[in-house]
């Protein structure tokens, strides 16, 4: 039995929710293989290659695969697919954006943010928002799955040994899409599917310059800045803040939700962090339900003093 984990990258490193994905497929069993595909990527392959749990990375490299299109990526998966019986990515916007073509492709269904490996061909994973777990068997020859990075816990980066593989991509590449632009944030904070700490705003900051008040305590701690998506909408801060169903899945050891209700959508991103402190002036709000700590004050008499005392 042989796994494909394709790797997500900056073209330097690869990203922390592949270390989570193999994880995952050293739970399933097998040789563990990672695809890079990426243009001056080599040490992005080789930091593949050094992964704990790997045998082979398969390095794809090229100018046209700097921004290579979900028809791309899922042409070079299809063309290097043979002998695997699965096919993992995490289940990011990167995984997101090509896994269910390569399932359409192989016709096969897709698995999406499992959560827990029972045994080769059975997974765990949320339905509901969160508030169900469905138990999956699939009798698919080729098992395509996303994993929720948060929950396996990352092997490690160093020690591992894997051969680099170059592969050819001639006649891959799509003409169908072109990558045109994109916009990066740039923050010296940490990025919030990796941060050990997060403090996010909801709806109750009233204002976008209101979470300059979160950005000096997390400066303090060194934390990253999350939203609601209530805050999002309301166009208190960019989109990529956003944590929740329909944001970004984290699982920090330290979330302060400030003014934050506890929409159900909300709670599917971060129920799992080790510990949530809730400050919210309504003490009926859903957040302390899953709060470890909660203090039911005026976010914008607390946060000045928590600075103060920080």
């Amino acid at each position: 039995m042989s796994i494909l984990v394709v790797a997500e990258h900056n073209n330097e490193t690869i990203a922390a929710s592949v270390l989570s994905t193999v994880a995952a497929a050293g739970q399933i069993g097998g040789d563990i293989h990672l695809l890079v595909i990426g243009n001056n990527s080599q040490s992005a392959a080789s930091s593949a290659a050094a992964v704990s749990g790997v045998s082979k990375v398969l390095h794809a490299e090229g100018a046209e695969l700097e921004h290579a299109t979900a028809e791309t990526l899922t042409a070079i998966i299809l063309a290097n697919a043979q002998g695997y019986t699965h096919i993992l990515a995490p289940a990011t916007t990167f995984g997101k954006n090509f896994l269910p073509r390569v399932g359409a492709k192989l016709d096969v269904q897709p698995i999406s943010d499992v959560i827990s490996v029972e045994s080769a061909d059975t997974f765990k994973r949320p339905v509901y928002a969160g508030n169900a777990i469905a138990t999956v068997q699939s009798e698919d020859s080729i098992k395509v799955i996303t994993v929720r990075a948060t929950a396996f816990d990352a092997v490690e980066a160093a020690g591992g040994s894997a051969e680099v593989v170059s592969i050819d991509t001639s006649g891959l590449v799509s003409d169908k899409t072109k990558f045109k632009s994109q916009e990066l944030t740039v923050s010296e904070r940490p990025e919030l599917t990796a941060a050990n700490i997060i403090i996010s705003g909801g709806r109750g900051m009233g204002s976008g310059e209101n979470f300059h008040m979160l950005e000096e305590i997390a400066d303090k701690l060194g934390a990253a800045v999350g939203a609601s998506r209530a805050a999002v909408d309301a166009g208190f801060v960019p989109n990529d803040y956003q944590v929740g169903q329909t944001g970004k899945i984290v699982a920090p050891e330290l979330y302060i939700a400030v003014g934050i209700s506890g929409a159900i959508q909300h709670l599917a991103g971060m129920k799992d962090s080790k510990v949530i402190v809730a400050i919210n002036k309504d003490e009926e709000a859903p957040i302390f339900q899953v709060a470890d700590y909660g203090l039911v004050a005026d976010l914008f008499k607390v946060l000045p003093e928590l600075k103060e005392a920080l």
